[in-house]
């Protein structure tokens, strides 16, 4: 994995569920390295400096895992 990246949140920040230790699961709009942005799903430390593992998603991911989860018997 490449050690220099950079990353630009785009918009506000959605938090999805808050844990321990001040770090939270987002879904946010980002950019990497000057890329068009895509919507990013993972872990963030309260100052968003450290970041978790994720998955980057596209308009079009998202909008199918929408579709899944709306049609989906989650218990």
């Amino acid at each position: 994995m490449a050690e220099n990246f950079s990353y630009d949140i785009i918009g506000e920040s959605t938090v999805i569920s808050q844990g321990s230790g001040g770090w939270n699961l987002e879904l946010n709009k980002i950019s990497w390295n000057k890329r068009p942005a895509k919507y990013d799903l993972r872990s963030w430390s309260g100052d968003h400096e450290k970041m978790g593992k994720g998955v980057t998603l596209t308009k079009e991911d998202v909008l199918a895992l929408k579709e899944l989860l709306q049609s989906a018997q989650i218990d």
